[in-house]
């Protein structure tokens, strides 16, 4: 980490200085059809990838270059057909990226000071690259309208593999879970109350600002820092009721009432409203979990897996019926990896690699049979409360060579990967002999990507 924020600075500080030198910012280094690529072009992007802990391959004068006048290629096009991507839908990534960039150089004034600019600045420019991305898929996805793969091709792509090259399948599991809260007695949730309303006097009675009991008391990680500041968000990025409450907020100077979620208890600040987006303050109690609460949750979820070994009623019907994950009950308690990237339609799927399960549940799972249903066990959820859980390990694919058998999904997915990046490939070809490009002699030796950028 530390590594990583020396490089941080050292980005900046370059930055900074290139911005001081007016004459070299404004150089243009390449031309595309009617748009200029300049140095400040390169050096920003240059700046977010390493904020964004994106590593390059090559030199970044020639890759960023590059990306830069493909990304130029498809804006065009996206003119030409009308595309265009509400704001609505950029603003939430661009608040998260924001609030991500402060919490790797420690707080707004420091990101703000390496920068050289203000947040406000940097968001606009945000929205602006994001928004730019947003339509770049889009006009990829008309590319791949009539994109499909047989189960011919996918055969004959696996037949075409050497036996020495197949691709290695890690070790997939599918894992189904019920969870117990521990119950938190009446006196602890009328303690944080009170709290919550103490501090909310100090507020409105001008003893302490509201950031700064944020910073000493807030158990939210992700704001604390920043006095407890979210950053503009939509309503559907929030939990339901806190964003009852903090967008019924229209004043300022007064905070909300205190507000239960799924987190714990809240309360709020209204900073700033923009059209469907709000910025808040907020400060996060969390009920203290006694270990007497603790032990009869996990006697409660002993009872109930002594129950299913029984056969009073299934696993299943636990999770369905008894389980207070939300995210599993309707799926009759399977879990569901929603960032597995071997499938492009990103629609989730129930395998998991080892290393992609919560910590918690991939110690218990490790050494599980196929069938087994675990001991109670703690763990944090995705919601930092602790909960007691027992897991039922459903199926279990060891880590092996591909195979057509079991491995066809997975082997489809290459293979329709293969053909979108073959008709991306084709498409900037044909662009690049459709439109005028000029790169300035200093940053034309470069083994580029793509070939055709240097026309003769």
């Amino acid at each position: 980490m530390k590594k990583f924020l020396l490089l941080v600075l050292i980005a900046l500080s370059s930055l900074v200085t290139l911005q001081a030198q007016s004459n070299v910012i404004d150089q243009v280094i390449w031309v595309i059809g009617d748009d200029a690529i300049l140095l400040s072009d390169v050096e920003n992007m240059r700046l977010q990838m390493q904020l964004e802990r994106q590593r390059l391959s090559g030199d970044p004068n020639c890759v960023i270059p590059e990306q830069i006048a493909i990304q130029k290629l498809f804006l065009h096009q996206a003119k030409l057909d009308s595309i265009d991507i509400p704001d609505s839908r950029v603003y939430p990534q661009v608040e998260a990226q924001i609030n991500y960039a402060i919490s790797q150089v420690g707080s707004q004034e420091k990101l703000e000071e390496y920068l050289g600019k203000s947040v406000n600045a940097y968001r606009e420019e945000l929205r602006t690259t994001m928004k730019e991305n947003y339509i770049v898929r889009e006009v990829q996805s008309s590319l791949f309208e009539k994109l499909k793969v047989t189960p011919a091709e996918v055969r004959s792509f696996f037949n075409k593999i050497p036996q020495d090259s197949l691709p290695y399948i890690e070790t997939t599991v599918e894992v189904g879970i019920v969870t117990v809260e521990p119950t938190v007695p009446l006196a602890e949730i009328d303690n944080i109350k009170e709290r919550l309303r103490e501090y909310t006097e100090q507020v409105t009675s001008g003893q302490r600002q509201f950031s700064t009991l944020a910073r000493m008391y807030s158990e939210d990680p992700g704001s604390k820092d920043r006095g407890g500041e979210l950053g503009f968000i939509g309503k559907g990025m929030l939990d339901p009721e806190f964003a009852a409450a903090a967008f019924d907020l229209n004043d300022p100077k007064r905070i909300s009432r205190v507000v239960k979620s799924e987190y714990g208890y809240h309360i709020i600040q209204l900073i700033e409203k923009r059209g469907d987006r709000i910025n808040v303050r907020h400060i996060l109690l969390k009920p203290e979990i006694s270990q007497e609460d603790l032990t009869a949750a996990v006697q409660k979820l002993d009872s109930i897996r002594n129950d299913i070994e029984k056969g009073k009623f299934t696993f299943e019907e636990a999770a369905t019926y008894l389980s207070a994950d939300k995210d599993t009950r309707n799926n009759q308690g399977l879990m569901v990896n929603n960032d597995d990237e071997r499938y492009s339609d990103r629609t989730g799927t129930s395998r998991f690699e080892m290393n992609e399960l919560p910590a918690e549940i991939g110690k218990v799972v490790y050494t599980m049979q196929v069938g087994d249903i675990s001991q109670p066990f703690t763990m944090i959820n995705s919601k930092g409360q602790q909960i007691v859980a027992i897991v039922k390990l459903k199926s279990r694919t060891e880590g092996h060579k591909a195979n057509l058998s079991e491995d066809f999904q997975e082997l489809r997915s290459m293979v329709e990967n293969e053909k979108r990046q073959q008709i991306i490939n084709n498409w900037i070809a044909k662009k690049q002999k459709e439109t005028y490009i000029r790169i300035n002699d200093n940053w034309k030796n470069c083994d580029f990507e793509k070939d055709g950028w240097v026309q003769k």
